[in-house]
């Protein structure tokens, strides 16, 4: 089995970061490396990662994937047409192997192991996976019989019996295929895997039990964090000093240094940052090389090589890369 991930880069709606919505970190690891993780944790090792415009910067944090263990093909495209085209430009990569279609701006903290293990016993020509949410008409969603077999999809509801959302991650057959041509020129997956539906092939639906989200806002990329930090076990490879308390399950990495602080887990503390005399945390992930001193953040993520300076209460907030926050007196 193969999987294909889309990480076309075109944007980011997170105040304070340029970065695509994919190479924001979640827990200090970018929302993208926790899907490749994923899709390793299941055995496939041959991935195709579909890029646009960011091509150059998701190559920099995944590189040839060696350091990941597995092996990455880059698929360049700039159309703007929908996934299911990612599906089609990405067929020669693909051949006739089974394949995991993988929307890598999700994180999903439980992996994909259940449904990887469906899909193998039954092998249906399509298996989605789904999650309950609050209101169905912002979503993709799947109407599923008693059985677990998919009935009908549709794109943002305006009524709609079901509350099954579409989360992102679909495991096909080669049967796929022809749906994306049949499709065209919608070219939304969608479509293709109703296609599947409307030609009585079998579609599966296997519901996430654990914590998913989307992370296209501040408040769910924070959400995200505080989910993955619950998971952390406390690991110090760089320099706390004597006058300094960690409390809690707490991440220093190795060249960063702790000097006169209080650090509260779970909380993480990048490769080379400075905390001088400052409060962090819970639930905070700060980046490589960042400055923090005589401040105090949490529940915040810091990205890489940003300073905060004498500033106090920062709470709930994403301070992007080489960002200077500090404490400015009123003139």
């Amino acid at each position: 089995m193969k999987a294909l991930v889309l990480s076309r880069g075109a944007g980011t709606r997170l105040r304070g970061s340029s970065l695509p919505e994919e190479l924001v970190p979640v827990a200090n690891k970018p929302v993208l490396e926790h899907g490749v993780e994923n899709l390793r944790d299941i055995g496939i090792t041959e991935i195709g990662v579909v890029v646009g415009e960011a091509e150059h910067e998701i190559a920099e944090v995944l590189g040839d994937g060696t350091r990941l263990g597995v092996s990455i093909t880059y698929l360049r495209h700039d159309a703007s047409l929908g996934l299911a085209h990612s599906v089609r430009i990405a067929r020669p990569f693909l051949g006739d192997d089974d394949f995991v279609l993988y929307l890598c701006d999700n994180v999903i903290a439980e992996g994909i192991g259940h449904i990887a293990d469906e899909f193998a016993r039954l092998r249906p020509s399509a298996h989605v996976l789904v999650g309950k949410v609050e209101d169905p008409r912002l979503h993709g969603v799947a109407e599923v019989d008693e059985n677990s077999r998919v009935t009908r999809l549709v794109e943002r509801p305006r009524e709609s019996g079901t509350d099954l959302a579409l989360i992102g991650v679909y495991f096909f057959t080669p049967a796929i295929h022809a749906a994306v041509d049949a499709v065209e020129p919608s070219f939304e997956i969608i479509d293709a895997v109703q296609w599947l539906v409307t030609h009585e092939r079998d579609v599966r639906a296997h519901v996430c039990s654990g914590f998913w989200k989307h992370t296209g806002t501040v408040e769910d990329l924070l959400e995200c964090n505080r989910e993955l930090l619950m998971g952390l076990r406390t690991d110090i490879r760089g320099l706390v000093d004597s006058e300094s308390r960690l409390i809690g399950e707490v991440v220093v990495e190795e060249g960063a240094r702790v000097v006169r602080s209080c650090v509260v887990g779970p909380a993480i503390i990048g490769p080379g940052t400075l905390v001088e005399e400052s409060i962090v945390g819970p639930y905070t992930s700060i980046g490589a090389d960042c400055r923090i001193t005589t401040s105090g953040v949490a529940d915040s993520v810091v990205l890489n090589e940003a300073s905060v300076h004498d500033v106090s209460g920062i709470e709930k907030s994403v301070i992007g890369s080489r960002a200077r926050v500090r404490f400015q007196a009123a003139a």
